[in-house]
């Protein structure tokens, strides 16, 4: 096990974590059913777990929530969100809001017949698609998602292209989103921004920022770690890089997570490990019972500080 707790370490450095008085970020989990199983998934998603989509009651109960809370912006997550039969309703609720969007999109998705509109679709709804792609290189991002999902990821991404993504436009804004290989920490800086840039190129593809994700020890992945034998020396890599410069920009302090069951997390990885807020669901709650409240915290908690920093927005502190 790490040497001690996060808790101990955000003590130490004389930081508190709660929340900010303005909720910015409304994310919406709507199940884990998805195309893909990815080895680093930590929701462990795939495409056996139909049974874990949101109910229509509490799709009614987001959009409701939306009046409520006023975010600064709804993120749609999965799974693959878009697999969600009610996944076009949220879009459209949150932008007749003026609510920007994302979508957390797998690429691969858009390739299904039946998806296979959506890049012009999400164009014309103004979403932005965060998209997820382990890295540049085709035998690096297939260990990861499997044999032959890198090109179907970079025919994905050319789809987009074609709808208008990645070309500079802010209300079609594509931003990849890569992880490190293996228990690693992300060594995102703008050299490796140029580099994925160039390698992208030649394949047709073009995005408008490149963010990182720590791989966090908690479902499929810490299940790799375990069985490698590495899930010690993983934890106390995280620990050793904490960064208390990072806390400030952690993504629990702005953004309210919700499970499919419209139960309520600081975060996703807190979804995850089954940690909720108590009190409220996102049927009743109101933007006073989150503001300032405490945010629960674990171990997992050191992936998010480490070295950068790691959120679904990227790094918590700028990269050089």
């Amino acid at each position: 096990m790490v040497a001690s707790t996060f808790k101990t370490r955000l003590a130490a450095a004389g930081q508190r974590l709660e929340r900010a008085q303005a909720l910015r970020v409304l994310q919406l989990n709507l199940g884990r059913l998805c195309n893909m199983r990815c080895s680093h998934c930590h929701v462990g998603a795939g495409p056996d777990q139909g049974a874990t989509q949101m109910p229509d009651a509490v799709v009614r109960q987001c959009i409701a929530a939306m009046d409520r809370l006023e975010p600064q912006c709804v993120d749609l997550t999965g799974g693959a969100p878009e697999m969600h039969r009610r996944f076009r309703e949220l879009v459209r609720a949150a932008r007749a809001r003026n609510i920007p969007v994302i979508d957390r999109c797998n690429l691969t998705i858009l390739l299904v017949p039946s998806y296979q509109d959506l890049p012009q679709w999400l164009a014309d709804h103004q979403v932005e698609v965060v998209a997820s792609l382990p890295h540049w290189n085709q035998e690096r991002s297939d260990r990861q998602r499997g044999d032959g999902s890198w090109e179907k990821s970079l025919e994905g991404l050319r789809r987009l292209r074609a709808a208008g993504y990645g070309l500079g436009n802010p209300q079609r804004r594509l931003t990849l989103m890569t992880n490190p290989d293996g228990d690693s920490l992300q060594p995102l800086c703008d050299k490796v921004t140029d580099q994925w840039r160039q390698a992208l190129a030649k394949h047709g593809v073009t995005f408008d920022r490149l963010i990182g994700l720590t791989n966090m020890p908690i479902a499929r992945f810490r299940d790799w770690l375990v069985e490698a034998g590495r899930l010690e020396r993983y934890q106390n890599l995280l620990e050793n890089a904490f960064n208390p410069c990072a806390v400030r920009g952690l993504m629990c302090r702005d953004t309210l997570s919700v499970a499919p069951n419209g139960q309520l997390y600081d975060c996703d990885f807190n979804q995850m490990l089954d940690m909720p807020l108590s009190g409220c669901t996102i049927a009743d709650v109101m933007p006073e019972s989150l503001a300032g409240r405490s945010i629960r915290t674990g171990d997992h908690c050191f992936g998010c500080t480490a070295g950068k920093g790691s959120s679904c927005g990227g790094a918590t502190v700028a990269v050089p």
